[in-house]
C-alpha cells in the first residue's frame, strides 16, 4: 500500500473534487482459486467494516457527530441495478441505490450491459470487468459508495476490483480495440505470466475525512487551491474551506 499525493491540473473543480489528490492505493497478491466474486466481496466486507471502526473512534473523540454508516454494506451487480432502474441515468441510479441502503458497493463496472452500454467506464488493462462470476454476471470490479445526508447524494469513496489476468487482459484489449498494448512492459509480463494475480485499489483519504466529520466540501479537509467565485459561494454558506 501507498500513502499516494498528487496533482491533477485538469481536475473540473467542486466540493468533492480538487486539484490535490490524497489516496490510500494498495494492492495485494492473489491465487487463482480467489479470483471469484466471493473473494471480492470479502475484502470490501472487510475494508468497510475498518471505515466503520474508524466511525465510532471519531464520534467517541467527537460527541457531537452521531454515526451514520449503516451495519452492512449492500452488494448488486451494475446489470442489475440497471434492471431495478431501467428509466435512471448511470449516476441517478447510483444515488437512487445508495439512499436506500447507505453503503453499496456496485460490481461489476466497465462490462457491457444488457442495454448494450456500461455503468461507467474501466482501463482495459487494470480491473477484471468481463471474466463471468459465480452471481450469473460479468465483472471482479466495483465502487463503494456512501450516502451522503449532508450533501444528498451518495459519494465514491474507493474503486478497486480483482486485476486482469492473462486471459480477461487479451479479451478486455480485444473488446476496447487496444490490442497494440500488449507489446508494453506490463502487459507483456503478465502475458508471460511473470507477475502475481492481484487484487487492489484506491481509497480517497480526503472524501472518507470528509463523510466521517460530516462536512459539506473537501476543502474543510485538505488545503488547495479553489476559485475565488467558490470561495464566496462557500463564505455565503457558511462553509470555511481551507
Amino acid at each position: 500500500y501507498t500513502d499516494m499525493n498528487a496533482i491533477r491540473a485538469d481536475e473540473e473543480l467542486g466540493n468533492l473534487h480538487s486539484l490535490y489528490v490524497d489516496q490510500w492505493d494498495w494492492e495485494r497478491s492473489i491465487t487463482a482459486e480467489q479470483r471469484t466474486v466471493d473473494f471480492l466481496k470479502q475484502i470490501v466486507t472487510r475494508i468497510y467494516s475498518a471505515m466503520r471502526r474508524t466511525e465510532y473512534m471519531v464520534c467517541e473523540m467527537y460527541p457531537q457527530i452521531k454515526p451514520f454508516l449503516p451495519h452492512d454494506i449492500h452488494f448488486i451487480h451494475a446489470e442489475e441495478l440497471m434492471q431495478k432502474y431501467p428509466d435512471l441515468t448511470p449516476k441517478e441510479r447510483e444515488h437512487a441505490i445508495t439512499k436506500e441502503y447507505g453503503a453499496v458497493f456496485i460490481i461489476g463496472i466497465g462490462c457491457q450491459l444488457s442495454n448494450g452500454e456500461k455503468h461507467d467506464n474501466r482501463a482495459p488493462d487494470y480491473d477484471d470487468y468481463s471474466t463471468p462470476n459465480e452471481d450469473g454476471f460479468e465483472g471482479l470490479n466495483g465502487d463503494l459508495l456512501i450516502w451522503s445526508n449532508i450533501l444528498g447524494k451518495a459519494v465514491e469513496l474507493s474503486s478497486m476490483g480483482i486485476r486482469v489476468d492473462e486471459k480477461a487482459l487479451l479479451h478486455q484489449l480485444k473488446l476496447s480495440g487496444k490490442e497494440e498494448r500488449k507489446q508494453l512492459y506490463f502487459h507483456r509480463r503478465m502475458l508471460e505470466g511473470t507477475l502475481p494475480l492481484s487484487i487492489g485499489g484506491g481509497i480517497g483519504q480526503s472524501r472518507l475525512c470528509m463523510l466521517l466529520l460530516q462536512k459539506a466540501h473537501i476543502g474543510e479537509i485538505q488545503a488547495s487551491i479553489w476559485p475565488e467565485e467558490m470561495r464566496k459561494q462557500c463564505v455565503a454558506m457558511n462553509i470555511p474551506i481551507i
